[in-house]
């Protein structure tokens, strides 16, 4: 598995152990890595993953809610909600990295962590928040 990957997944458990755990913040974050130990480089990407949907997390959430059909975020499985919310942060604020490829990693990581029919509606919300941002109508 890849850098990139390890610190994707590091920062979806993160965001959903803080969903069900309310807390400070950094407390929070100094205990999450005590118990997930990771190289330098891979932490320092999933906290800036993390801070990303922090920092913008009305606008990235106004935008999940304008892209999922008939799905409000209190109605998505914690997994689904908070991948993304990773993968909306990452295509809208970090134009590093290709949509199609923050897409990608998002279905493979819902394969991994979520149910079922996960990865599916993973990649249609992520394809219409892409043509949101690209396209806007």
């Amino acid at each position: 598995m890849g850098k990139r990957r390890s610190s994707r997944e590091l920062a979806l458990k993160f965001l959903y152990q803080r969903e069900l755990n309310q807390g400070i913040l950094e407390e929070q974050l100094s205990d999450f890595w005590e118990r997930n130990p990771c190289q330098e480089d891979i932490q320092e990407f999933a906290e800036e993953l993390v801070a990303t949907v922090f920092d913008n997390n009305e606008q990235i959430d106004e935008l999940l809610e304008k892209c999922s059909d008939n799905w409000s975020l209190s109605r998505m499985a914690i997994i689904d909600r908070n991948l993304l919310r990773l993968a909306a942060s990452e295509i809208i604020f970090n134009k590093n990295v290709p949509a199609k490829a923050v897409i990608d990693e998002a279905v493979e990581i819902a394969k991994k962590y979520g149910a079922e029919d996960s990865s599916s509606f993973i990649n249609g919300v992520l394809d219409r928040i892409t043509k949101e941002i690209l396209c806007p109508p």
